[in-house]
């Protein structure tokens, strides 16, 4: 088991008040856009007639919400060529509605492949940031869609260690079974019982820091060993999901 940097240790959670905005329960709505293939590809303008067909009119509606103070932040590749181009865009036109900021400093620096991949490989595949946060700055967190929440929680977790402040979440598609983005307290109080600092140490997340749904999937298992022997299944699939896609992974870079 590779040791965690401090760094790489999520150990704050989604902030209890945040009750995220979100337009659709599953992607399909999203999937049957014209324009949808080509801004996942990276195309800023196909994602711009996506944005403004799909999600225009509820930014105005909720504009108040967010308000002009905030800074609307996605998690987007440091390399955004050839990238899922609908987050950056969601913040960009949320921003303009409302007369706040769009985040440019905040990026993704590790690639995590979580298209096709089941809750077991997201929660392995944990993603990492970097960039300035503004000390004290309202952030609210945009995403195309969220299933497990990691990726956002990932987010969230970046920009309080550095002083920001996580006020909001604006996701189109929120896919989860729990719509929620914090677990209920029965549940984390089991996972501490069960696995104790197990979970920490297999996933380099305080299981307070877990989302709803990370959190409602770990419960399923049983046992510490139930779980390893998830992991080292979970990371084989990748491999060789994503050898069939010409893409091998730094061993390195893998947590558990």
């Amino acid at each position: 088991m590779n040791v965690l940097k401090p760094s790489q240790l999520r150990s704050l959670g989604m902030p209890a008040q945040i009750k995220p905005l979100y337009l659709f329960d599953n992607d399909q709505g999203i999937k049957q856009h014209p324009s949808y293939l080509e801004a996942k590809a990276g195309s800023t303008s196909h994602a711009i007639e996506l944005i403004g067909d799909l999600a225009l009119e509820t930014i105005y509606k909720h504009r108040d919400r967010f308000g002009r103070d905030c800074v609307f932040v996605a998690p987007h590749a440091k390399e955004a060529t050839g990238d899922n181009a609908i987050p950056q865009v969601l913040a960009e036109v949320s921003s303009l509605v409302c007369g706040a900021i769009a985040d440019q400093e905040i990026v993704q620096t590790t690639k995590v492949y979580h298209t096709g991949a089941d809750p077991m490989e997201r929660l392995i595949s944990r993603p990492e940031f970097q960039g300035r946060v503004d000390q004290g700055r309202s952030y609210v967190l945009v995403d195309d869609v969220t299933s497990l929440g990691g990726t956002l929680a990932e987010l969230a977790h970046y920009i309080q260690t550095h002083g920001g402040k996580v006020e909001d979440v604006f996701i189109l598609v929120n896919a989860g079974r729990n719509k929620s983005l914090q677990p209920e307290q029965r549940t984390l109080k089991l996972l501490e019982a069960r696995f104790g600092h197990d979970i920490v140490k297999t996933f380099g997340i305080a299981v307070g820091a877990l989302t709803a749904n990370e959190a409602q999937y770990l419960v399923g298992f049983r046992s510490v060993d139930e779980i390893r022997n998830r992991v080292a299944k979970a990371r084989q699939e990748i491999d060789l999901r994503l050898r069939s896609k010409g893409v091998r992974l730094d061993p390195s870079a893998q947590i558990g």
